[in-house]
């Protein structure tokens, strides 16, 4: 009773926040909408990939049924080095102006807003991201991104959640400087807050890789959170291709094998920890895979080979939905990635991918 409680109080928080998503001022607020039957359902949203098209985005949100967008909004990094960034104002005028479209077409979608690393003009990953100065970084990160972000876009659009950070797997441990962060945002920003994690891995025989794990889990930052975000992609075997039953069953315990010896890791467990520990729900913050074969060895590459699978990623993704979409502790997921479907996009979801998607939540 106690995790239903919980997880209603921070959906019903979700959902009522962003009805309205026009600016805000003391002589025009309009009566939050509770009509709409938003209220207690599940977070069900759409990553936006950075050279999403705005058509592209309002198209996506009726192909896969969602509630929520997750809007980026580039952040220029010179280098995997740089302390120093700057937000792209192309790309904030254009997360506005989305969000403007939304409002004009009548659509209660909520918004989650992701300052995103552009470093080397997108060419480098923001997990290999380490600034050389870390209090340089902090400073620049809070006053350059965070605090115009929130005066800009989400305080004058009543956005829903702000993610403070995604994927820094160089910067996380800094555990005081995250907890001054949110207590800083909490002070201007009053939606929900939310900081994305990265995949990990764990296996009995790497008594290092358990001791990170256990150094994330007990981070405090995820306790000043209202959410937990994790980017879910977790290795679960090294097969071209697999049957639903086969992944749900790597989820709780990964086939993955590492010269000779497989990682047996409880990932569902692995994340229910984070729950257990700090008692706030968990959302998938990325949920993708590529659509290729082996799209369950290492879903964050979608280049690990060419062959196209457009079943197995489909696969992926239903046995994600059997493992979690009944769980009372989990808000929630957001689809990697959306907004554009070139032939390079090899992450938008396939046909088949889409019927998972659209079913996931149907009932409820």
């Amino acid at each position: 009773m106690k995790n239903k409680i919980l997880l209603s109080s921070i959906l019903i928080s979700f959902f009522i926040i962003s009805f309205n998503v026009q600016p805000v001022n003391s002589a025009n607020k309009q009566k939050i909408n509770l009509s709409k039957g938003y209220n207690n359902k599940n977070i069900k949203s759409g990553n936006l990939s950075t050279d999403y098209t705005i058509e592209q985005a309002l198209s996506d949100i009726n192909k896969f049924q969602l509630n929520t967008l997750n809007i980026p909004v580039k952040i220029e990094i010179d280098t995997l080095s740089s302390s120093d960034m700057i937000i792209n104002k192309s790309s904030e005028e254009k997360a506005i102006t989305l969000i403007n479209q939304l409002k004009g077409k009548n659509k209660n979608i909520n918004i989650i807003l992701e300052p995103y690393p552009w470093i080397a003009q997108g060419t480098k990953v923001e997990t290999e991201w380490k600034p050389d100065n870390i209090s340089t970084f902090f400073s620049n990160w809070k006053l350059n991104v965070l605090k115009p972000l929130i005066d800009a876009i989400a305080m004058p659009y009543n956005v829903t959640a702000l993610n403070i950070g995604s994927n820094f797997v160089n910067m996380e441990c800094e555990e005081k400087n995250w907890c001054d962060i949110i207590d800083y945002v909490r002070k201007y920003y009053k939606g929900l807050v939310t900081y994305r994690t990265n995949k990990w891995d764990t296996a009995s025989w790497a008594p290092d890789s358990i001791t990170a794990y256990k150094n994330k889990l007990n981070n405090k930052l995820f306790s000043k959170l209202d959410f937990i975000s994790i980017a879910a992609y977790f290795e679960l075997t090294n097969n071209s291709t697999n049957t639903i039953e086969n992944l749900v069953k790597s989820i709780e315990d990964s086939q993955i094998s590492v010269d000779g010896l497989i990682r047996h890791q409880n990932i569902k467990q692995e994340i229910k920890n984070f729950y257990n520990k700090w008692n706030k729900p968990i959302f998938f913050g990325e949920l993708g895979f590529p659509k290729i074969d082996k799209a369950s060895f290492h879903p964050w590459n979608p280049y690990e080979n060419n062959t196209i699978n457009n079943i197995e990623q489909a696969n992926c993704f239903e046995a994600y939905r059997r493992e979690f979409e009944n769980e009372s502790w989990f808000l929630g997921f957001s689809v990697f990635s959306i907004g554009e479907q070139s032939s390079d996009k090899r992450y938008y979801p396939s046909e088949e991918s889409t019927v998972v998607i659209r079913n996931w939540y149907s009932n409820k």
